[in-house]
């Protein structure tokens, strides 16, 4: 950058005395804040980090110097909803990732599918794993997978789900050709993520309170022996075809931990 186009000094002094008053109404609005949603406090965030946001360049413009602010991107949160606040119709838009962790099981479970269909043409499907979860998901519901997942040879990935607002539904068929792509984040009512990062995040916090807590008794032992009662568990579960007892559409699978952003 030249020096005809970086900031002034006055200019670097204006902008940090602008976070100091951001710094002041943000205070202040947290103080009185009505609620946990008080639209103050959002707002003096806001301004806040916009002060400190523009404080920072102009430092580093003006001094090569950063500060020790870190300021929220756009993609960290929902941006504030904007939609009708009586909706009439509303739109829910689920992904779920899976890893394909025993290609064998699924095409085994594929071919059985094959056989019970009397009306298929195609009888060589089940020998592709991508020919095989074509079959899978044409013959159960998305939910029944998700709880079934283990039996079918997949393991989850990450998965999420939004709640979008609308005044009327859409006509039919209208978007079809391109489900996702006119999602308005704005009219999202909430969401929900399911990541095995917040696993990890959780068990790192329970490792530390172990840290902490005092010696009260074999805690390795103890493990061991749940470890030792769960693979015990799980080999009589499973059955000659490789499934397992119980399996059905009314079991349910319960995520390890569930993040709301709102």
């Amino acid at each position: 950058m030249s020096d005809a186009a970086q900031p002034t000094a006055a200019e670097v002094r204006a902008a940090a005395e602008a976070v100091k008053t951001a710094l002041d109404r943000h205070l202040a609005a947290v103080e009185r804040r009505s609620g946990e949603d008080d639209p103050a406090v959002y707002d003096a965030f806001n301004q806040l980090a916009a002060a400190a946001e523009a404080y920072d360049e102009l430092l580093y413009d003006r001094y090569d110097e950063v500060t020790p602010f870190e300021i929220p991107g756009a993609d960290d949160t929902l941006p504030p909803y904007t939609g009708p606040e009586e909706p009439s119709a509303l739109s829910v838009l689920i992904r779920r990732d899976y890893a394909v962790a025993e290609p064998q099981r699924l095409m085994a479970h594929a071919r059985r599918i094959e056989a019970a269909d009397e009306e298929s043409t195609d009888m060589d499907a089940s020998g592709t794993v991508h020919g095989a979860l074509s079959l899978l998901f044409g013959e159960f519901e998305p939910d029944e997978i998700a709880s079934r997942h283990k039996e079918f040879g997949l393991e989850e990935g990450d998965s999420t789900l939004w709640v979008t607002a609308a005044d009327e539904a859409a006509d039919p068929g209208e978007w079809l050709e391109a489900p996702f792509e006119q999602v308005d984040p704005q009219s999202v009512v909430c969401r929900f993520d399911v990541s095995a990062v917040f696993d990890d995040e959780f068990d790192d916090d329970l490792d530390d309170d172990d840290e902490e807590e005092e010696d009260g008794g074999d805690a390795d032992g103890d493990a061991a022996e749940l470890d030792e009662d769960l693979a015990a568990e799980l080999d009589e579960d499973d059955t000659e075809d490789g499934g397992t007892e119980g399996d059905g559409p009314g079991d349910t699978a319960v995520p390890a931990r569930l993040e709301a952003d709102r």
